[in-house]
This record gives structure tokens, C-alpha cells and sequence, in this order.
């Protein structure tokens, strides 16, 4: 190990806490803040013990109000803070999404380039955890659709650290999606963590040959088990991170597809218009000719996100994503 590195295991969760935590000490600028994350730390923990630590001036708990909650980071972000504002959970946010895209969204543009907000809007999203109705969502297109944000969420506990660094360091408006049956994955961390690989590119997780799988988030492990699976079935299945959202990274998936000739895109939201659709249409736009089949869409169904008994029915797992790799593969 070299000198000044810290090699450890980490939670994602924890990943993401020490990031936020390393931040603060970095830019006495960050101020974190959301429903219950200062006393408490936080309903997943993420931020434990960063009020003790810093104050409550600078790690404080809100009312339950998601559009006051965004419209104080903008209020912040003005007066040339660095707000990292929490959406409790994913389906929360949507009382402030008119702050969003009305306001965090556009003002830049809309100030001719004038006033910047260095915005971070974490939201925990996605499901697999057994909760109740609204706290299982996976509202990433609506904030993709939205010209002037980044959208990005980590597959793995490295990336949990190093894109909410970037994100927070970022002078754009970000929604940082953390997938949040991933908060207990654990894995080696070493510290500080390399800057080299930038916040909106992709990266191939699993090198293969056969076929190509696009996923991001919560989907990334499912996938790369999903490869593993694959091998004794005679399939060399490559799996791409997208990482980024919005922007996404062209470069690394055409090049994927055009090695492998097909493509599968792994979500858990909704089937109709969701990233799915966008990576389709371009990879049909820009790799028509290198493709062996059509682009297929292993995701959630089209429906409202179901009681916790159903959800392991509702979501992609290793069996549904290998039956596209099927379909793919008898073209």
C-alpha cells in the first residue's frame, strides 16, 4: 500500500459518508441537510455523525417539506454555498419537483451564464428492500428528460465515494441517485480514491464478447451476476456502467455494441420511455450496421411499483435478464 492510502471495507453506505464527510472538511462551503439527517443520521445512516462533527449550522434537519428543501439549496447555492440537500426517499421528491425544473434547472440558462448552482441532490431510489408504497421508485427519466441537470448513480462502493465527490465539487445542478438495496454492499475501498475517470463516463465492468449488457445502479451487480450465470450457458456476456445518465456516454456503449453486435439495457423502472428507450434509439441511430439484433430491455414492468410481496416478481433478476440474452443470441 502506498504511503498516505487507507485500504478498508467499506458499505456504500459508509462510502458515501465518509465522501460527505470529506468534503466538509475539504470546503467549509458544503452544508448538508434534509429530513432527520443531522440528530438521527439519517433513515439509512448515510449521514451519521456529521452534526456532531461539524454543527448544526452546517448538518441540520428540515421540516417535512421537499419543496422548502430545494428551495433553500437554491437560496444557498446564490450566496455561493455548496448545498448537498437529501430527498428522503425517491418517490418524496416529487412534491419539489417544480423547484427542480423550474428553478435549479434553468437558472443558469437562464441568467445568461451569469449565477451557477453547485447543487447535489441525493436521493435514495429503487427497490428490493421490502418497503411500502412510495418509498420503492425509480424516478430517474423524469430528471434525465430535464435539460440542465446531471443525473448519475453509483453501481459500486467506490463509485458511491468518488461520484458523490465529483458531484459535489461539480459547478452544475446534480441529482445523485443512490441505489438504495445497494447501501449494504460491501467492498474494498482504497483512499483517496483516483479523479482520473470523470463523472460522466462510462465504464465496462465485465469485458465479454457475445453480448453486451447496459445497466446502472441497482442493476449493475444484478448484471455482472447475471454474466457469471451466463458462462455456463456458453454466453461471454460484456457489462457497461453507464454511471452518468445525463450526460450519457456514446463513446463506451457503441463501442461495446459494436464489438458484441447486441444489446440489452437492465432497469428497474418502467419499460416505456425509460433510459431503455433512449439507448435504443441511439444505438439504432449510430450502430444500425454493426448490430446482430434488435436492442431488447430487460426492466420493470409498466405499472405502479407493487406491495413489497410482489417486488421480487416486479424486478429484473438474473433469470429475466438471461432470457433476453436468449432472445438476443437466437437472432
Amino acid at each position: 500500500m502506498e504511503k498516505g492510502t487507507d485500504m478498508t471495507t467499506y458499505t456504500m453506505a459508509e462510502a458515501l459518508n465518509r465522501a460527505l464527510r470529506d468534503e466538509m472538511e475539504s470546503d467549509d462551503r458544503v452544508v448538508v441537510f434534509g429530513e432527520d439527517v443531522g440528530v438521527l443520521g439519517g433513515v439509512f445512516r448515510v449521514t451519521d455523525g456529521l452534526q456532531r462533527q461539524f454543527g448544526p449550522q452546517r448538518c441540520f434537519d428540515t421540516p417535512l417539506a421537499e419543496s422548502g428543501i430545494i428551495g433553500t439549496a437554491i437560496g444557498f447555492a446564490l450566496y455561493n454555498y455548496r448545498p448537498v440537500p437529501e430527498m428522503q426517499f425517491d418517490a418524496f421528491a416529487y412534491p419539489a419537483f417544480e423547484q427542480i425544473v423550474s428553478h435549479m434547472a434553468k437558472y443558469h440558462n437562464r441568467t445568461r451564464g451569469a449565477i451557477r448552482l453547485p447543487i447535489t441532490v441525493r436521493v435514495p431510489y429503487g427497490g428490493g428492500i421490502g418497503s411500502v408504497e412510495l418509498h420503492g421508485e425509480s424516478p430517474e427519466t423524469y430528471w434525465v428528460h430535464t435539460a440542465g441537470l446531471k443525473v448519475v448513480t453509483p453501481g459500486t462502493t467506490e463509485d458511491a465515494y468518488r461520484l458523490l465527490r465529483q458531484a459535489i465539487r461539480s459547478d452544475d445542478p446534480v441529482i445523485f441517485l443512490e441505489p438504495k438495496r445497494r447501501y449494504w454492499l460491501r467492498e474494498e475501498l482504497e483512499l483517496p480514491v483516483s479523479d482520473h475517470l470523470p463523472m460522466d463516463r462510462a465504464l465496462v465492468r465485465r469485458e465479454g464478447s457475445d453480448v453486451t449488457l447496459v445497466a446502472y445502479g441497482p442493476m449493475v451487480k444484478t448484471a455482472l451476476d447475471a454474466a457469471e450465470v451466463g458462462v455456463a450457458e456458453g454466453w461471454d456476456i460484456e457489462i457497461v456502467d453507464l454511471r452518468s445518465l445525463n450526460p450519457l456516454d456514446e463513446e463506451t456503449i457503441l463501442g461495446s455494441v459494436e464489438k458484441t453486435g447486441r444489446c440489452i439495457v437492465v432497469h428497474e423502472a418502467s419499460m416505456t420511455l425509460g433510459m431503455g428507450a433512449e439507448i435504443s434509439a441511439r444505438i439504432t441511430e449510430l450502430a444500425f450496421y454493426h448490430l446482430e439484433a434488435p436492442v431488447l430491455r430487460a426492466t420493470g414492468f409498466d405499472t405502479p411499483y407493487p406491495p413489497a410481496k410482489l417486488e421480487d416478481y416486479w424486478l429484473p433478476d438474473v433469470d429475466r435478464i438471461l432470457d433476453f440474452v436468449e432472445r438476443a443470441s437466437a437472432y
